[in-house]
């Protein structure tokens, strides 16, 4: 659940050294197709998204920033987990600005469980904007160990109309890929 998510420091990403984000991570964070299908096709199919949170209020700072949106001003805030073999292997948070949802785009607001990455993909009226990656370090303590998260953002157009998806790759994801040999 990523109702508060963790702060990443974010970057603009042009090209990122192979020794700040090597393989695997970098082929699923540095991903410029569907992050959706490739879950799809990670998984064998076992793929599904649980919707967390789906609601108007005001975007933090930086999301604001990003769509240019006024200080006050509420947009649709969607938060999901993709889960994958019973387990979450990513999390999401989308920020869609009020004038987004017209048009063909009021559809976003209906989402229900079903994922955007197919509903961007599939319209011809899409083009993204470039990614920001964030990385962040975590401790447990109680185990001593430390894990590097990955996080990506980027703004999506549609017709010229922005929304903001921010997509944390979890633990879980490059565990089943180190199983699966990825």
């Amino acid at each position: 659940m990523i109702t508060q998510p963790p702060q990443f420091d974010w970057h603009r990403c042009r090209k990122l050294p192979r020794f700040i984000l090597s393989s695997p991570w970098r082929e699923w964070v540095l991903e410029e197709g569907s992050l959706t299908r490739r879950l799809q096709q990670a998984s064998g199919g076992d793929f599904r998204v649980k919707l967390v949170k789906h609601c108007y209020e005001v975007p933090r700072q930086d999301e604001r920033k990003l769509l240019q949106l006024p200080m006050r001003q509420c947009a649709l805030v969607r938060e999901v987990e993709l889960i994958c073999r019973n387990e979450t292997w990513v999390t999401a948070r989308s920020i869609i600005p009020l004038h987004t949802l017209t048009g063909a785009e009021r559809e976003l607001a209906h989402l229900g469980e079903r994922p955007l990455g197919g509903f961007l993909f599939a319209s011809r009226a899409m083009h993204r904007g470039p990614f920001e990656v964030g990385k962040k370090q975590t401790c447990d303590s109680a185990n001593n160990l430390s894990t590097r998260l990955w996080a990506r953002r980027s703004v999506f157009f549609l017709h010229e109309k922005p929304l903001l998806v921010s997509e944390y790759f979890e633990p879980a994801l490059f565990m089943a890929q180190s199983h699966n040999g990825h």
